[in-house]
């Protein structure tokens, strides 16, 4: 077949498709689909209302602009505020869900909470350990270099970066607290 000069019919016509595959075709006619309602006689489903009674609304609570209203029902793990807040507020308020530029500003947002965080821990009897909570210390104790090369993990590419990223804030923040002692005068004796 592959060296004939006619060409064969690729497409098999309908008539063949169904003698060949039992209830081909089923579905083409639109009552015969599964989304057409084909039954009028269900049950009565027990549900007593239209819509149901919408929970106060609170203007602090974040939305969509997509959106008219929220779900009827709703909830919020953690309020928005401080500084973080505003960031996401101001996401909230003026951006689309489409815009690239949301989620970065939403991600900002965390991230400025989470430096709010590592500073609030300061204040506490238990500070963070950055060094401990990333788990950089149990690294070479668990195979190392067996476990990151070989098994088609993708974080190798990267991992040169990391102590940039999680030391880097810590450094920066150390180097910023002493440069002032460094420009005080010095007393000579």
């Amino acid at each position: 077949m592959p060296y004939e000069s006619e060409k064969p019919d690729l497409a098999p016509s309908a008539e063949d498709l169904r003698a060949r595959i039992p209830g081909w075709g089923a579905d083409l006619p639109p009552e015969h689909r599964r989304t057409w309602q084909q039954r009028e006689d269900l049950e009565p489903t027990g549900a007593h209302w239209s819509f149901p009674d919408r929970q106060a609304d609170d203007p602090r609570r974040e939305r969509s602009i997509e959106h008219a209203m929220l779900t009827p029902v709703y909830g919020t793990v953690q309020p928005l505020h401080g500084i973080s807040g505003r960031i996401r507020r101001f996401a909230y308020d003026h951006l689309s869900e489409t815009k690239n530029l949301r989620w970065l500003i939403l991600v900002l947002g965390d991230r400025t909470e989470s430096v709010g965080a590592h500073v609030r821990s300061f204040f506490t009897r238990h500070p963070d350990e950055p060094v401990t909570q990333t788990g950089v210390l149990s690294e070479p104790r668990h195979r190392p270099v067996t476990s990151r090369f070989g098994r088609g993990r993708l974080d190798p590419r990267h991992a040169w970066l990391d102590p940039i990223i999680v030391a880097g804030p810590w450094v920066a923040a150390v180097v910023l607290l002493l440069a002032p002692l460094r420009r005080s005068p010095r007393r000579k004796h």
